[in-house]
């Protein structure tokens, strides 16, 4: 032991300036090494004058921790820092960009939510959805809501009662000629009231993670998931990443998810789809 770190000190705490500092972001899988507990950064929120960052488990649990020393980040010791601050460019009446690209208004309240969606396949659609566009649509008023699934797409439609005023925008994964999906796609705008109040677009990935560009990732490209094996369970397989469960997959999303900071980081066969789906909600 050196002599003048001799003393007292926090015990999670190493020597000063002796680790990495890394503001915490949502959706970054971290362990707190006292309690062992590890799970995915959820919220960030202060409480009695301190940060406090929650992190839920892979049962979706949730736990609340103190900002600072003593959390491991894929393995390495960091100190836990409060959110980076967003940098503002000079000038009155923005205070920069949003993820999307768009120019972010300084005072710009969200609308009240209009009658019209936007409808995704799944959980993961709409997370990514909001990460990149939510800024924006919470402007428009437009509200993003996941199908789990299409295949009752034609019913969902019909419930929904699409019309002037009431516009619906879907987007669909693997979204390609011959497709089942396209079947159903085609059959939903041929049935009455979906002309003119109902757009249907999609991406041709096969799940919406693959819309990630895979440079992002640190990978030359996504890995090619043998055929008859899931195709999430097959790419967390071939990451290395735990992949047996449902809370496996779902912490591996938002590892993934976190490393997406803004459309650049997304192929454009997906950005052009969703700025589609919101032009045609917006533009009377």
């Amino acid at each position: 032991m050196q002599y003048q770190n001799w003393g007292p000190q926090e015990m999670a705490a190493p020597a000063k300036n002796s680790l990495p500092e890394v503001p915490v972001e949502r959706g970054m899988v971290l362990e707190d090494v006292q309690s062992g507990w590890v799970g995915a950064v959820t919220r960030v929120e202060k409480s009695g004058g301190m940060h406090v960052v929650a992190l839920e488990d892979r049962r979706g649990k949730s736990r609340s921790f103190k900002l600072g020393f003593g959390f491991l980040l894929e393995g390495q010791p960091i100190r836990l820092m409060p959110p980076a601050p967003k940098a503002q460019p000079a000038g009155s009446g923005t205070t920069g960009r949003t993820a999307s690209g768009s120019v972010r208004v300084e005072g710009q309240r969200a609308q009240v939510a209009k009658a019209s969606r936007i409808w995704v396949e799944g959980k993961h659609d709409a997370e990514l959805v909001e990460k990149v566009w939510g800024d924006d649509l919470r402007v428009e008023g437009i509200v993003v809501e996941p199908l789990h699934g299409i295949d009752d797409l034609a019913a969902a439609v019909a419930s929904f009662r699409p019309g002037p005023g009431r516009r619906l925008g879907v987007l669909v994964d693997h979204l390609v000629p011959d497709s089942k999906e396209s079947r159903i796609a085609d059959a939903v705008m041929a049935s009455p009231g979906a002309a003119g109040n109902v757009l249907i677009v999609g991406h041709p990935y096969v799940d919406v993670w693959q819309a990630i560009r895979p440079s992002v990732l640190g990978i030359p490209q996504w890995p090619v998931v043998p055929r008859g094996t899931d195709w999430k369970t097959g790419i967390l397989t071939a990451f290395g990443w735990p992949h047996e469960t449902k809370e496996d997959i779902g912490l591996g999303w938002q590892k993934l998810l976190g490393a997406v900071r803004t459309y650049a980081d997304l192929e454009p066969a997906l950005l052009g789809r969703v700025e589609e789906v919101i032009d045609f909600l917006t533009v009377p």
